[in-house]
């Protein structure tokens, strides 16, 4: 990170020290390093949300599907699985929006309202290097006249230019102290702050999928026939498909 752009009218003197410098270039380095993670964060946590959204939705729209399908007409123990399968997509539905509405105000509305911090943070930054580059110019301007020979309006100039250099040198050195206090307190406070939100987040998952293993456990004792396994269901089903294929009206001439 580089807070001088141009070296054109810098001071000889070494207005603040290289530590200083190097101490707030790292915390403001790391700062920055989790603007970036927490957008990138809040951004996947929306995009997952969405996905589940879309995914139970998805799967209640093809059960209604069936339902509407001609298959269910004639055939009462396949509309019975149909109806069954139906309750338990409306069931995984209601649970999954219930799970990311918890996400949604738990974790997602916390990562955005952390994020909202930063342009203040960033904004302070800057009025600190403004601070900074118009302490340079005037202590290079004082240098200037110091090094003059000391005539009376040399000294006048000089006098001045101390003048001018002082509140704008205090105004620096509280903008500097303030955010060095303050940016490793904001950058330590995030555990405690996002803390609560995994935890949340953890808790909401659980609790979905203890009520999935619930509800298609409940599905798999209705649908299941006794001494079926799925190789001869495979079995039967294949046997099925030779048999329309035999058909005349889908055979190859």
């Amino acid at each position: 990170m580089s807070w001088i752009p141009f070296k054109i009218g810098q001071p000889k003197k070494q207005i603040v020290p290289k530590t200083v410098e190097r101490d707030f270039e790292r915390e403001y380095g790391k700062l920055q390093q989790l603007e970036e993670q927490t957008r990138r964060l809040q951004k996947d946590m929306k995009k997952s949300a969405d996905a589940d959204l879309a995914m139970s939705k998805s799967a209640v729209k093809v059960s209604l599907d069936l339902l509407s399908n001609p298959l269910c007409e004639q055939d009462q123990d396949f509309l019975n699985m149909v109806t069954a399968l139906d309750t338990a997509m409306k069931r995984m539905d209601a649970f999954n929006q219930e799970k990311v509405n918890q996400i949604q105000k738990t974790v997602i509305e916390p990562l955005k309202k952390f994020g909202s911090v930063f342009p203040s943070l960033n904004m302070a930054v800057k009025r600190r290097e403004q601070a900074l580059q118009d302490y340079r110019r005037l202590q290079a301007k004082v240098e200037k006249y110091e090094e003059k020979e000391k005539t009376g309006p040399v000294l006048a100039k000089l006098h001045q230019a101390r003048e001018e250099l002082r509140p704008v040198r205090e105004d620096f050195e509280a903008k500097n102290k303030q955010l060095l206090d303050e940016m490793p307190r904001f950058y330590n406070s995030r555990l405690d702050y996002f803390q609560p939100s995994f935890e949340s987040l953890i808790r909401a998952q659980v609790v979905y999928y203890s009520e999935m293993h619930k509800i298609f456990g409940d599905l798999s004792q209705q649908l299941d026939q006794p001494g079926h396994s799925d190789e001869q269901r495979e079995l039967e089903n294949e046997a099925k498909l030779s048999e329309l294929r035999a058909l005349s009206i889908v055979a190859d001439d």
